[in-house]
């Protein structure tokens, strides 16, 4: 081919010849990405500068070559932290489920609008019934609902907005709402695009296991009803990002019951251990919340984008969330079936059940709950076996599957730790502040962490620690 002749293209609209050509290639290149994440480092950034300047250049007007732009793909997605990998340890990690990837490549083909029922009566039927299994799973009783969203963060906004509207009315400039320093940031960050100024989210101090102090709360409460404001939200966490540590579920369903407050549970990271007796035990009082957020894309192995909210009752959440145009006026109610689109911000949404009702029912709810009651014990596995080093200060057991700990000195040593473990390239650590100190974090959460990774990681951060007492020896010595 000559430069000045242009390279064939593929019409936009593709023919079952050509479709079936680059799914085999996309499908093949998915297959070996997945079967090089054993082997691949958890972080590489050796190519970063180079490929973002070449990925930044605009596309040209004559078409690519398919397998090329794959390539190029294949070296992008290679660059930064491999969070579908065994060694990814930090924060929450993904899994990213192969049969969760297929649905919804289906999905998206299948392109249909579920924001009402009335369009894809069919589809809503069966992400709604994701939904109230997932219903049941939290013990929310008969007649709970909710809508699949692209993660907790948006949950988190939906419910906070129906809590608003439920409680306060239209004018909310007066309404409160508590949590504690642990809370995700998604809380106050909902309340401040909800309208309420940052001074209405009060913080409540927390125990000494990192746990929301139910009395001190029920302190702010009564203070603030004097003061002549509406205390409107209380909201718990059912595992904090910092430590994954619960919050009294019981106790602070209570008092929301009691003052007459909206009882929101952040389980965006701990709701899938409900499929587990020691996560139920855990996450006790869970069931009467008013809203719980939740991501499957945390723990229960899920791409990324995949989050729910639930609420205990649904019309709430349609009351302050239904909007109306007279552009919809052909579109018709669909018994028993919600529309989508009246429960929370987006009324054009794409079909989300496929990615959760086919890996649910391909692999069995049983598979779910076994890999969890693992991600258990090998978390309870770390903390026991780092507790047996005198070097290392482990101040809090875990509740479900983050580790939280340190070397015995100053903030810049457990910095140093940090990186001298994350530099091997074989796993990757988060770090996080509480108290004002340092601390590394360990989260055992990826479906394809086993325990020979987590044995590796052990022995990791021995070698670490092992180096860098032996470097603060020989300083020392000089």
């Amino acid at each position: 081919m000559t430069n000045n002749q242009a390279r064939p293209g593929l019409p936009l609209d593709l023919d079952r010849d050509t479709i079936a050509e680059l799914g085999r290639h996309a499908v093949d290149f998915m297959a070996d990405r997945i079967g090089e994440l054993e082997s691949a480092p958890a972080s590489d950034y050796r190519q970063a500068e180079q490929l973002a300047a070449l990925l930044l250049r605009p596309p040209g007007d004559d078409p690519g070559d398919f397998r090329e732009l794959l390539e190029t793909f294949r070296q992008a997605a290679g660059q930064g932290v491999n969070t579908a990998g065994p060694g990814y340890l930090a924060y929450f990690p993904a899994g990213g489920l192969v049969s969760s990837v297929l649905a919804e490549m289906l999905a998206q083909a299948a392109n249909r609008f579920t924001g009402v029922a009335q369009t894809a009566p069919a589809l809503v039927a069966m992400e709604q019934s994701v939904l109230a299994w997932s219903c049941e799973l939290f013990g929310l009783p008969a007649g709970a609902g909710g809508v699949v969203t692209t993660g907790a963060s948006l949950a988190t906004l939906s419910a906070l907005v129906a809590a608003r509207h439920d409680r306060l009315g239209d004018d909310a400039r007066d309404g409160t709402l508590y949590v504690t320093e642990h809370t995700h940031l998604s809380v106050a960050k909902a309340a401040r695009i909800a309208g309420l100024p940052a001074d209405r989210v009060r913080v409540v101090p927390a125990t000494a296991g990192l746990r929301m102090d139910a009395g001190a709360a029920a302190e702010l409460i009564a203070a603030d009803r004097a003061a002549g404001l509406r205390p409107f939200l209380l909201a718990g966490t059912a595992g904090t990002t910092s430590t994954g540590t619960v919050d009294p579920l019981p106790e602070l369903a209570r008092l929301a019951r009691t003052e007459g407050l909206w009882f929101h549970v952040d389980a965006a990271y701990g709701g899938g251990f409900q499929l587990t007796a020691r996560g139920r035990a855990r996450l006790a009082g869970i069931e009467q919340a008013d809203s719980i957020a939740f991501d499957p894309h945390k723990s229960l192995f899920m791409p990324y984008g995949t989050g729910v909210l639930l609420v205990r009752d649904p019309a709430v959440l349609h009351a302050a969330h239904a909007a109306d145009g007279q552009y919809l006026q052909d579109l018709d109610r669909v018994a028993d079936l919600p529309d989508f689109g009246h429960l929370g911000a987006e009324l054009t949404r794409e079909f989300r059940g496929l990615r959760l009702w086919l890996p649910l029912h391909l692999h069995g709810v049983r598979a779910f709950a076994e890999a969890l009651e693992e991600k258990l014990d090998l978390a309870a596995l770390v903390h026991r076996e780092l507790g047996r080093d005198p070097r290392v200060e482990l101040p809090w057991e875990p509740d479900l599957s983050v580790v939280v700990f340190r070397v015995r000195g100053g903030d810049e040593a457990n910095r140093d730790l940090l990186a001298r473990i994350n530099a091997t390239r074989r796993i990757y650590l988060s770090s996080t502040s509480v108290g004002g100190r340092f601390y590394l974090r360990l989260c055992v959460l990826s479906v394809r962490t086993r325990a020979s990774h987590v044995h590796e990681a052990l022995r990791i951060i021995r070698a670490a620690v092992d180096q860098h007492i032996w470097s603060n020896t020989e300083t020392s010595a000089r």
